[in-house]
């Protein structure tokens, strides 16, 4: 899956509902959405209901007004959305099925997905190998932007620079990191076939 990287014009067409970004955010998210509940859902009429509730909830907060102002944090905000749209879902489950004589509470599971920690670890790890290769410049301001999430306007500062050039640094560092990044991939992909 290709990450895509979300910019306040983004966000503004989001909340202004317009529908092809609607329609590219729900394709982009519902695959990360389907990975998330596949561990955690045994029924695929469970996990349809919790991803278009957790996209109902999602829309509602940014058409208000009232939602996210920081397009960085629309993965971490779909995320948290779906956790609380899940635990209810397994709270009416509790009640439904309590409410039936005889019914087994259906709970879920909470043991530790070791392959996915594992995949999770090596990907973490490729990460950091990545950052540490980029120039100084770049990995700094993506530390900056997206792992510490300061404020742009304080990263501008810093760097003294402006908004528009901010993007444009982070475009180049982004970049960066992408080629280095699928290029390990490829180095580790040809040394797990070689072997």
């Amino acid at each position: 899956m290709e990450f895509f990287g979300f910019d306040d014009a983004y966000l503004r067409r989001l909340q202004a509902g317009d529908f092809v970004t609607e329609e590219h955010f729900v394709t982009y998210f519902t695959e990360l959405i389907r990975l998330k509940l596949r561990s955690k859902l045994n029924s695929l009429q469970a996990m349809e209901d919790v991803r278009q509730e957790t996209f109902v909830r999602v829309f509602a907060s940014l058409h208000s007004g009232q939602g996210l102002r920081d397009p960085a944090k629309l993965g971490a905000f779909v995320n948290s959305t779906c956790n609380n749209v899940l635990l209810e879902h397994y709270r009416s489950s509790a009640k439904n099925q309590s409410a039936e004589p005889g019914a087994e509470i259906e709970i879920p599971d909470t043991s530790i997905d070791l392959v996915g920690a594992l995949a999770q670890k090596e990907t973490a790890e490729q990460v950091r190998a990545v950052l540490d290769e980029l120039s100084e410049k770049d990995r700094r301001i993506l530390k900056e932007v997206f792992w510490e999430e300061r404020d742009k306007d304080d990263v501008c500062r810093d760097f003294g620079i402006d908004r528009d050039y901010l993007r444009v640094l982070l475009h180049r560092a982004k970049l960066s990191f992408k080629l280095l990044y699928l290029k390990k991939i490829s180095q580790n992909a040809d040394a797990t076939t070689n072997r």
